[in-house]
């Protein structure tokens, strides 16, 4: 591997796009640390040391803005409008017609869909940052801080709107940089970037985990978290490259005096064929409970009833309607984004068939009955993922956001093996040997 990495920046045009990437990856982290105007950074920094990430709420969010949302920076809402711009568009095919033409459409259509991506980014990033503004104001951003009230000092509604319209800015220039990486560096720029967010608060959570240790000064928890994140990423490895091949057979057709067809293929359906969606959802739910309580101030028998058995992640009602909800997400996402009856009519309109199986109706009915058993350990395996590095760390003392945590794990191995893929084809190209030889 390191001697593909040696290979790779020997390589100019392939240095070049390295090198490109690790510069936007510098600018991005910087960016993270600059505070937006009119925050008290002093007052921020003391919240930050007295509670550190262990905020639950804010922690998901948190984690994929790189620190940058309890640091109320320019960056705080990182890529998360983002994210869930492209999840409700990419639902809102499925259920408006003209949306769903675009997508077949081509790469024409694909930009317009693009476009109306980064729209809807801007309207939530104002959305978000006038949310996370009133939340830093009223104090609710660090709970029992005794300076929490003071982080935004002057509370006028110019300093409040120059706040939103700075960090929706910056949700735009984080966007444009995931853009940049996409057309002139290495990988899908989105995912580099939430793979750093993620990573950048890897260190000083392992740190954390041997400071608050008791075995050998903590050099014996800490070697465990280790093993155990090693474990949970090749099994990650393993299930994420699974996938059950489905043999495609074309006939032969004779146009004029030459034949086409004949060949052999197979559609690929991976055991996770959601990815990480399931998860994101959700965790996503299950913080709506906890808003609600925590803007309400409802001191009400549900309030406590709700704090008691849904912030905290190790709870038994947490952790069962946690892995229920994975398990629904991931046929509901899967539902809505492989449609058998559509693959069935390409397959039977350039004369494909699946051997066994008449073309048609059939196909599709084998087609939902295949993707209906391989949802199940998928489903099945996204919760174990999610809930086991929970659980296991919890005894540890780190939060249910740390980088070997369920969302946090399925992201970075993912984006690391999509890059490293990318990587090797071009490796190869110029008939060097690549990462995963």
């Amino acid at each position: 591997m390191l001697t593909a990495f040696a290979r790779a920046f020997k390589t100019p045009d392939l240095r070049k796009k390295l090198l490109f990437t690790l510069g936007i990856i510098v600018l991005y982290r910087l960016g993270s640390h600059i505070p937006v105007p009119g925050v008290s950074y002093k007052n921020v920094q003391i919240c930050v040391d007295q509670m550190g990430s262990s905020n639950s709420l804010f922690g998901l969010v948190n984690m994929f803005s790189g620190g940058a949302l309890l640091q109320i920076t320019i960056f705080a809402l990182g890529i998360m409008p983002y994210i869930t711009a492209s999840i409700i568009l990419q639902l809102l095919t499925v259920v408006i017609p003209k949306l769903e033409n675009l997508k077949k459409e081509g790469q024409a259509g694909t930009a317009k869909i693009t476009q109306y991506t980064r729209y809807l980014t801007v309207a939530l990033a104002i959305l978000q940052g006038t949310g996370l503004v009133a939340t830093a104001r009223t104090g609710a951003l660090f709970g029992t801080c005794p300076v929490a009230r003071e982080i935004v000092p002057d509370r006028s509604i110019f300093t409040t709107i120059t706040m939103v319209i700075t960090m929706t800015a910056g949700t735009c220039i984080v966007m444009w940089l995931g853009e940049l990486i996409t057309d002139r560096g290495i990988g899908n720029g989105m995912s580099i970037l939430m793979f750093i967010s993620i990573a950048a608060g890897f260190v000083s959570a392992l740190w954390t985990i041997k400071l608050q240790g008791k075995i050998a000064d903590g050099w014996v928890e800490f070697a465990v978290v280790i093993l155990v994140g090693l474990a949970m990423v090749a099994l990650v490895v393993f299930v994420e490259q699974a996938q059950r091949r489905i043999p495609v057979q074309y006939a032969k057709r004779m146009i004029g005096r030459r034949a086409y067809g004949g060949t052999s293929t197979y559609i690929p359906l991976k055991v996770n064929q959601a990815g990480v969606i399931p998860v994101i959802f959700a965790s996503s739910l299950l913080y709506i409970p906890a808003l609600i309580v925590q803007f309400s101030g409802s001191t009400a028998g549900w309030a406590t009833w709700i704090q008691k058995h849904f912030v905290k992640g190790d709870h038994p009602y947490y952790i069962a309607a946690y892995f229920l909800l994975i398990v629904f997400f991931a046929f509901f996402y899967v539902a809505i984004s492989f449609n058998p009856e559509e693959v069935a009519d390409n397959m039977k309109k350039y004369g494909g068939f699946i051997p066994g199986i008449r073309a048609g109706r059939p196909t599709a009915e084998y087609l939902s009955y295949v993707l209906n058993r391989i949802t199940w350990p998928g489903s099945l395996y996204l919760g174990l993922i999610a809930l086991v590095p929970t659980m296991a760390l919890a005894g540890f003392g780190a939060n249910q956001n740390f980088p070997f945590g369920g969302t946090s794990i399925l992201i970075i191995v993912g984006v690391g093996l999509e890059t490293v893929k990318q990587i090797e084809s071009q490796l190869q190209q110029r008939n060097y040997e690549g990462f995963l030889r």
